[in-house]
């Protein structure tokens, strides 16, 4: 017990031979788990051990534990469209026929990108853009059978989410207008991608949910509430958003009929860094409509909310539903850069039926912070009732499982080496999701392009 009375659990993470690494969370991680399996399956209190060196060089994992490399950047698409794009990102599986699976994978691509994503006719929303997403199906054994471009012509396709219909809603992290950097149209849109067949949706922008630097969604399964978080570089930093279909849950397409478009409002708290103390509540929430959700003249984060203002947040990622809530992700927030004090991670609960924002949990590295444990990006719930979450900080990264009783574990570490000897450096993990039927993980290391499947092995024991 810390001397404030917060309780905060450490783990040491990860003995790779370089270093030991650790994290700290304070706050109640049960809350996480809202709506997932009553126990933990196979994931123990504290994991599964230490994480094995891998021979190859690629991916290291705890004892018994083994992946498969489903796709490499820079390798055929199997479509013979072209080149595996560079920079995989968010991603996300869904159940096919015949025990199939379908990963719809985004390539976080701006105009300098090493290796696009192919245009193709049809799919292409504007020639300019570099960005996009691959969608690959597995069989029923886990190999590739099909590798395509799913959509093509967008930017910076950093996050998103799946819809409760069954396709993949991806996310233009940026706001570049037509004319900027070669751009022929608007980007910072959301586009839908149907991971069986990309024809059927197509390249269209949903312009009714805002264009600015998108980052991830998460929709509400019974309102059909969809919830966007935004990644802004600059203060004033991102909003939380939430935007209200004309058409809730009316399946693919249905997005395109429109609605309104929402920013969250604190009263009192104009920026969300302020907040330290996990277990902090805020009741009465606010939503106030969006002036101008196109931003023809004014980035959204900068228009006129009125005497009362909103709330800002910087660095908003991660967004997914748990429960009867929506939870997201700040990764971090420097006062240097103008939040208005610093935090090296937290996690935010909104309960809609309550108007209730609860500061959940709040990450931090243990010792130094240029150690593992801080800056979580994307996040997921095992279909096993644990959390994952992808690291994006300095030094080796990470992909961390969290348990109900808080301790915390390193589920995998990116061996691949894209600095020198004398000064390594490792890619970030992202898009980590799980099978329909819970026995493989996904995730991608975003440099270099590397998606992996991860087996849960039958006879892994947690420790």
């Amino acid at each position: 017990m810390s001397e404030n009375g917060r309780t905060t659990r450490r783990q040491i993470l990860a003995r790779t031979g370089a270093s030991v690494a650790a994290i700290a969370f304070a706050g109640n991680l049960t809350e996480l788990f809202a709506g997932t399996a009553s126990a933990q399956v196979n994931l123990g209190h504290t994991g599964y051990g230490p994480l094995v060196p891998d021979p190859k060089g690629l991916l290291d994992l705890p004892k018994g534990f083994r992946y498969r490399v489903l796709s490499r950047e820079g390798a055929p698409l199997r479509s013979g469209e072209g080149e595996v794009p560079s920079h995989p990102d968010g991603m996300a599986a869904f159940a096919g026929r015949h025990g199939r699976v379908h990963l719809v994978r985004n390539h976080e691509n701006r105009a300098d990108a090493e290796i696009p994503v192919p245009t193709v006719e049809g799919l292409t929303y504007d020639p300019a853009g570099k960005g996009g997403c691959t969608a690959l199906t597995l069989d029923s054994d886990g190999r590739v059978r099909s590798e395509r471009v799913a959509i093509a012509g967008t930017a910076v396709n950093c996050a998103g989410g799946p819809t409760p219909w069954g396709t993949w809603l991806t996310c233009e992290e940026t706001e570049d207008k037509a004319s900027t950097g070669g751009y022929a149209k608007d980007h910072g849109f959301v586009f839908e991608v149907d991971p069986a067949d990309p024809r059927r949706s197509g390249a269209v922008p949903l312009t009714a949910m805002g264009r600015f630097q998108h980052e991830a969604v998460a929709v509400d399964p019974r309102r059909g509430i969809v919830y966007e978080t935004e990644d802004a570089f600059e203060r004033p930093f991102g909003l939380f958003y939430r935007f209200l279909p004309d058409k809730p849950l009316c399946g693919p397409g249905s997005l395109r009929a429109g609605g309104r478009l929402q920013a969250m409002r604190v009263p009192g708290v104009p920026d969300l860094s302020s907040v330290q103390e996990p277990g902090a509540r805020f009741d009465g929430v606010e939503w106030a409509d969006v002036p101008d959700p196109l931003a023809a003249r004014t980035p959204v984060r900068l228009q006129d909310f009125g005497p009362r203002g909103i709330t800002h947040a910087q660095k908003l990622e991660g967004c997914y539903w748990g429960g009867r809530s929506v939870y997201f992700v700040s990764s971090y927030a420097r006062s240097a850069e103008g939040s208005a004090a610093d935090h090296y991670g937290q996690i935010w609960r909104y309960d809609p039926s309550a108007r209730r924002l609860t500061l959940v949990v709040v990450f931090g590295p243990d010792t130094d912070v240029q150690l593992p444990g801080e800056s979580p990006d994307n996040i997921c719930l095992a279909p096993s009732g644990g959390l994952m979450v992808c690291e994006d900080g300095n030094g080796a990264q990470h992909v961390f499982g969290v348990t109900r009783q808080g301790d915390v574990y390193a589920m995998a570490r990116n061996r691949q080496n894209i600095g020198t000897d004398e000064e390594p450096e490792w890619g970030e993990f992202a898009g980590v999701s799980f099978s329909p039927d819970g026995g493989t993980m996904y995730v991608n290391c975003y440099s270099p392009g590397t998606t992996f499947a991860v087996t849960v092995a039958p006879r892994a024991v947690p420790r």
